[in-house]
């Protein structure tokens, strides 16, 4: 009995101790099946991206920077334009605003370029001039945008009073031309026309420096139109005219920054290869060969006087087709560079920009 007991004891603790050292049992757990894709359920939309901006097109309100240094907020698109200078009203043709003129600069009928681009805007309300602008008359055409010379700057104050916006542009050199023409194009959603503008330009420009390098520069006495003792110095855009057609400014040490008045005595001390005449002149180039007080300068004595040519418009001024002016001086100053190059980029410029047939004489300027 005591033998049983024992063994039924030593059993019991051998199944004991088995079951405590036995490791625990594992979970599993049976993924859940992946559910089998319907064919005929519809894509799953990638997400819609924003569509980039158009940089040529403007979103108002827009800031622009004029030339006096003035940020000018213009809330919608101009319809109604006013342009109280000839170069402004010049380019706002060029960019195809002519449409939205409601009134220009005084004396508009004695400009050929809007006779052969744009009549209609000749019978436009007048606002003045560069020295006397008509403030009324222009704020009863309710312009919603108006364009003037920087020299107008005192009126801008009493437009702004009326809530008509402004913008001031003042083009006196090569650089303040191209922005001048960057401003307008922002201001006026035409920043695809002012950008091809500029492209003409500087592909002209571009050209004409490769064609006249290492070629010597002749030196240039430019007058103006008021008189023969009156030229233009280093601060005016015609210094960029005759350095880019590749010539040097005999005027080059005057510090005026306008039409400067000089003396005979002046002249013959420069002695300049050339004497050239505004397109404009109220004075000709025979007068000027024929004046005794010049029979020994340089210029006169070899024939070199010669006027810029103005059958469609001065190109001696900063006016959108400048260009075009150094490019026919360039044909003076250097035989060599030949008529063609300037006549060819005359005919692809005006019908490009302003819709006609322009005919310039490759003889305008020699024949005075």
């Amino acid at each position: 009995m005591k033998k049983l007991t024992a063994l039924l004891l030593a059993l019991a603790l051998t199944l004991s101790l088995t079951a405590c050292g036995a490791p625990a049992a594992q979970s599993t757990q049976t993924p859940a099946p992946t559910p089998a894709s319907d064919p005929t359920a519809a894509p799953t939309p990638e997400p819609t991206k924003a569509p980039e901006p158009d940089p040529d097109v403007i979103t108002y309100p827009v800031t622009v920077t004029d030339q006096l240094g003035r940020d000018v907020v213009i809330e919608a698109q101009p319809e109604r334009l006013v342009s109280g200078y000839y170069i402004s009203t010049s380019l706002l043709i060029a960019l195809g605003l002519e449409d939205k003129l409601v009134g220009v600069e005084a004396k508009a009928a004695s400009r050929n370029i809007y006779q052969l681009s744009a009549p209609e805007i000749i019978d436009l309300p007048s606002v003045g001039t560069a020295k006397e602008f008509d403030l009324e008359g222009c704020a009863a055409l309710e312009p919603d945008l108006v364009i003037l010379p920087a020299k107008l700057k005192d009126v801008i104050p009493s437009l702004e009073e009326l809530g008509i916006a402004a913008i001031a542009v003042n083009p006196e050199d090569e650089a303040l031309l191209e922005e001048a023409v960057a401003i307008l194009g922002e201001a006026t959603n035409t920043v695809a026309q002012a950008q091809a503008l500029l492209a003409f330009h500087n592909e002209q420009l571009s050209a004409l420096t490769k064609d006249l390098a290492g070629l010597e520069a002749p030196t240039v006495y430019l007058a103006s139109n008021s008189a023969l003792l009156s030229c233009a110095g280093p601060e005016m855009y015609q210094n960029d005219l005759i350095e880019q057609a590749g010539g040097a400014n005999a005027a080059a040490d005057i510090t005026d920054d306008y039409w400067a008045d000089v003396s005979y005595e002046q002249i013959l001390a420069w002695d300049p290869d050339y004497i050239i005449l505004a397109a404009d002149a109220e004075y000709t180039v025979e007068s000027v060969l024929e004046d005794e007080n010049l029979q020994d300068c340089a210029a006169v004595k070899n024939g070199s006087v010669f006027q810029f040519p103005n059958d469609v418009e001065a190109w001696d001024s900063p006016v959108p087709s400048a260009i075009l002016g150094s490019m026919w001086l360039a044909s003076i100053l250097h035989p060599e560079y030949g008529a063609s190059n300037w006549q060819d980029a005359v005919t692809e410029y005006y019908q490009t920009f302003y819709g006609f047939d322009a005919v310039v004489g490759a003889a305008a300027g020699a024949e005075g």
